[in-house]
């Protein structure tokens, strides 16, 4: 399957939607973005962090879905208004406690109504920490 980009779409404009929004307070940066990928990643901090001192599933959590969306938005069809996750799911596989976080993007499906993205959380070293499916739908000014 061919995975387009939209024609605006670029690393620029995308970090330029974080700050000031939950992606920005997290300080997660996007580093690459191709047809059907997006690379993003963040550092820990303390905060991130639950009561049992692990990492917080949300904080992954957020990494993961910041990543499909900012990847969606990426691949919109043209005419399309934005989208909305409908579903994700995230499987659990390791944690860390400090250090950085790798998101890795890719494409599982890019249509019209909907759109299916795989991420990958990597920590340092290169451990796989979890992984994450997310699926979205495209949405359509009224009356297209």
């Amino acid at each position: 399957m061919v995975h387009t980009l939209h024609p605006d779409a670029s690393v620029d404009r995308l970090n330029a939607r974080l700050p000031g929004t939950l992606p920005g307070w997290y300080g997660m940066g996007i580093s690459e973005l191709a047809p059907g990928r997006l690379v993003l990643g963040m550092s820990i901090r303390p905060e991130m962090l639950a009561p049992n001192g692990f990492l917080h599933a949300a904080s992954v959590i957020a990494l993961a879905d910041t990543g499909a969306g900012m990847a969606t938005f990426a691949h919109l069809p043209d005419g399309a208004s934005g989208f909305t996750t409908i579903e994700l799911k995230s499987n659990f596989l390791a944690t860390q406690t400090e250090g950085a976080l790798r998101c890795e993007v890719s494409a599982v499906h890019t249509g019209r109504t909907t759109q299916i993205w795989d991420a990958e959380v990597i920590g340092e070293g290169g451990r796989r920490l979890a992984l994450f499916r997310c699926t979205q739908m495209i949405l359509w000014p009224k009356g297209a």
